[in-house]
């Protein structure tokens, strides 16, 4: 299976998107009401319907970006949110992006990519963070099956991943997820190295 542009665009004209859950996670709603620094550069990679963005927005971050190969997904948005500034729009592959951020979102993106890309998108993750920078976000605390997204994880997994790279300040199971994945998020907090 080739999880390429034409896979993921195919995934939202079929409406196949069981991951996306019409609005922005609550742990990370908690996460952003407690940041005061409204001009971090943020940037949501594999944002797909970008609910996260689109709470920034309305919140005045106004460093807030949005990264996605699937056009499909970026149109979906920005006919959302007509007044996110297309300048903040990456219609890109995540691995292509060469910009700099202070805070880095996932959500359920680590969970979409072929596992051989995972030691990768640990390394991108440390490139695209500006000094002292910070990767936020879920990752899901299940291994699902190993042919076809979603491709989870256990925590020691994600841990050894990420050490080499980052302090891991919090890996914790979140307290406030939806029903539906309560118990089977992590929620995370890692500081670049």
């Amino acid at each position: 299976m080739q999880l390429d542009k034409t896979y993921w665009n195919q995934r939202y004209l079929d409406f196949k998107t069981g991951w996306d859950i019409g609005c922005i996670s609550f742990p990370l709603q908690a996460y952003f009401d407690q940041l005061s620094n409204k001009d971090l550069r943020i940037l949501i990679a594999g944002c797909g319907n970008a609910y996260e963005a689109e709470y920034l927005h309305k919140n005045d971050f106004v460093n807030t970006y949005i990264l996605d190969f699937s056009n499909t997904a970026i149109n979906n948005f920005k006919k959302r949110v007509n007044t996110f500034p297309d300048d903040n729009i990456f219609e890109l592959d995540f691995f292509d992006l060469n910009q700099s951020f202070d805070i880095v979102i996932e959500q359920t993106f680590f969970c979409a990519l072929d596992i051989k890309y995972r030691k990768a998108y640990a390394v991108k993750m440390y490139d695209l963070l500006s000094r002292n920078g910070k990767l936020v976000g879920l990752f899901f605390d299940d291994v699902f099956n190993n042919d076809a997204p979603p491709f989870g994880a256990p925590k020691e997994l994600y841990l050894n991943l990420l050490a080499p790279y980052f302090n891991i300040l919090t890996f914790e199971k979140c307290y406030n997820s939806i029903d539906s994945r309560l118990g089977n998020e992590f929620f995370c907090i890692a500081q670049k190295k």
